[in-house]
């Protein structure tokens, strides 16, 4: 849980503050919930290689951890966040509208990866606008958050229903649905005023403080986001696995559904379950999963094997960043959270950019077998994050 601070002073929140953030969070989701399945399937449709689409889809996520630092930075320089959602959402559409035009390789490539810079600071900037809500008036940001997974899952499943009934060109006017529904609910942002502290995303356009230096802390970071990273072959082409397979595009949105249905799970369990085993644990069972998971992945497992696979989301990722998250809170001072946040924000960004990169290169030179070597970079994340519980300045051994 997010702790709320006492305003300075008395300050009324905006009206209807909850259910308006809950809106700025469903619109982005839903987008992703019809892309993050859907779009590798499209691109796949283009008769494009393997490699082009691991290509087309890395490229975006390269740029993104380079523009959205910047565009946070300008949304605290401006003062009011929510005016940079309105030009991220527009720009997004235009972009979304463009893939109409031509499906040629370096045309999609280059309105992708513009689509990647112009989308990539809206999320972060309403987390920025929720935070702010959490911290000046109390309010839950769990209870706005979820709404967001509620709508990705919706997403999926509409989603998949519409591959039956238009097959694979429903992708990009669906997206662009999602886009223009961002358009709208920008009107409904809060307006918050000036930041009274940076966002995550500005701290990255300075160098990290030195308290986020030490060598065990990196290692943690490191093999935290490794993990992250690992999970890149699965968004880039699981669903084109799943396709070839024989499996419907109703059973690849319940695939997908299910998984971050079980992260919403394991997030809601997430208060009892740190009453009762050790942050470590949590870390380390989520590591060792990843490593399980995607060893398992190459087997032909069915339908229902697949589905109890991606039900291993809620350790591979949830149960493993709220962990994370706790570390941090443990070993980072308040004044630095919003810089610790935006070097776990960095890291798994550009992890996952290279493996979805290298993905492209797998798939076409080893099929689904290419999953092995996710299990290799997840087992290294292992060792590292291993090798920070060694260190960490707490162990008598090191001299704590």
């Amino acid at each position: 849980m997010i702790p709320s601070s006492e305003p300075p002073y008395r300050e009324d929140a905006p009206a209807r503050f909850v259910p308006r953030i809950a809106l700025l969070f469903c619109a982005p989701l839903i987008v992703n919930g019809f892309a993050m399945p859907f779009f590798p399937i499209w691109l796949h449709t283009l008769s494009l290689t393997d490699f082009e689409i691991g290509i087309i889809l890395s490229v975006p996520m390269f740029v993104r951890v380079f523009t959205a630092p910047l565009a946070g930075a300008l949304a605290d320089r401006i003062g009011e966040r929510s005016k940079v959602l309105i030009w991220s959402a527009v720009l997004s559409l235009l972009t979304a509208l463009a893939l109409f035009v031509s499906h040629a390789f370096w045309f999609v490539l280059i309105i992708y990866a513009l689509q990647g810079a112009v989308y990539s600071p809206y999320v972060p900037i309403v987390e920025a606008i929720a935070l702010t809500g959490v911290r000046r008036w109390g309010f839950d940001y769990a209870r706005m958050r979820v709404w967001g997974s509620i709508a990705f899952i919706g997403a999926t499943m509409l989603g998949g229903e519409m591959m039956g009934w238009f097959g694979d060109g429903m992708v990009i006017p669906a997206m662009a649905g999602g886009f223009a529904l961002m358009v709208a609910t920008t009107f409904f942002a809060p307006k918050v005023g000036r930041p009274r502290r940076p966002s995550t995303l500005t701290t990255l356009t300075e160098a990290p403080p030195k308290t986020l230096q030490k060598l065990d802390l990196q290692l943690l970071l490191i093999g935290v986001t490794l993990v992250n990273g690992s999970h890149a072959m699965l968004f880039a082409f699981s669903a084109i696995y799943w396709q070839n397979i024989g499996l419907s595009g109703t059973q690849i949105g319940l695939l997908w559904s299910a998984g971050v249905a079980a992260e919403v799970i394991m997030f809601a369990c997430a208060k009892p379950i740190i009453r009762r085993i050790s942050i470590w644990t949590m870390i380390f069972s989520g590591c060792g999963l990843a490593v399980v998971r995607w060893l398992l992945f190459p087997m032909d497992l069915g339908f229902g094997g697949y589905f109890m696979l991606q039900c291993f989301h809620a350790f591979t990722y949830a149960i493993m960043h709220t962990g994370m998250q706790n570390k941090l809170v443990e070993r980072v001072p308040e004044e630095l959270e919003a810089s610790a946040q935006g070097l776990y924000f960095f890291y798994t960004g550009i992890f996952t950019a290279i493996f979805t990169f290298a993905s492209g290169y797998l798939y076409a030179w080893y099929g689904v077998d290419g999953f092995y070597a996710m299990s290799a970079v997840a087992f290294v994340g292992c060792a590292a994050a291993f090798a920070s519980y060694v260190l960490q300045p707490q162990r008598p051994v090191v001299g704590g």
